[in-house]
């Protein structure tokens, strides 16, 4: 089969922040033991349990990169074209080029240089890519949390940029923010 990268996207619904990706390449013996641990999408597991996955992935992985779109690029392209473009971004930072990348969802990624599949709920079928649901999880995470330092009016160590009722009180009270995505009913 070659060297294969799992694709996934997280925090498309999100109404403040990057909508990230990761691409992930992991050995063909990681692959049976992350799903001997238990391995799941991200959004099947506690805050606790994607971290540790996280760190187990990035220990045993070829290569893993991420690829993100800022709230501008979705405000200007729109959210499906922004999470395919975040896709795009990590599978071609990675330095180990596969030759087949699994890609969560419906839709292939536009002008990938390589093969590859698209696959429906492939986050909760495969290790590769629910590898990269992980991966993309936390990072999106870790940085939102260090944004919420900056902006503590929207709740955001607790909504993760979701539209939370009190990120949507807060977006009334004090508008939206450099970060937020403008083109998101709340946030006009």
């Amino acid at each position: 089969m070659g060297i294969v990268a799992g694709v996934d996207e997280v925090g498309r619904g999100c109404l403040f922040g990057p909508v990230v990706a990761a691409a992930v390449i992991l050995p063909d013996a990681a692959l049976s033991e992350l799903a001997a641990a238990g391995i799941k999408d991200s959004k099947q597991l506690t805050s606790l349990g994607r971290q540790r996955f996280a760190s187990t992935i990035r220990a045993v992985a070829l290569d893993y990169q991420i690829g993100m779109a800022s709230a501008r690029e979705i405000d200007r392209i729109n959210i499906f074209q922004a999470s395919l473009l975040a896709m795009k971004r990590a599978v071609i930072r990675l330095s180990v080029q596969p030759t087949l990348c699994l890609v969560d969802g419906k839709w292939p990624i536009p002008d990938l240089p390589m093969p590859q599949q698209s696959i429906v709920k492939g986050d909760e079928q495969l290790v590769a890519i629910a590898a990269a649901s992980i991966l993309a999880k936390v990072w999106r995470d870790e940085l939102i949390l260090r944004l919420a330092a900056k902006y503590p009016e929207y709740g955001l160590d607790a909504n993760k940029g979701y539209g939370t009722a009190r990120h949507i009180q807060a977006l009334k009270e004090h508008g939206p923010s450099r970060w937020h995505r403008r083109s998101f009913r709340p946030c006009r």
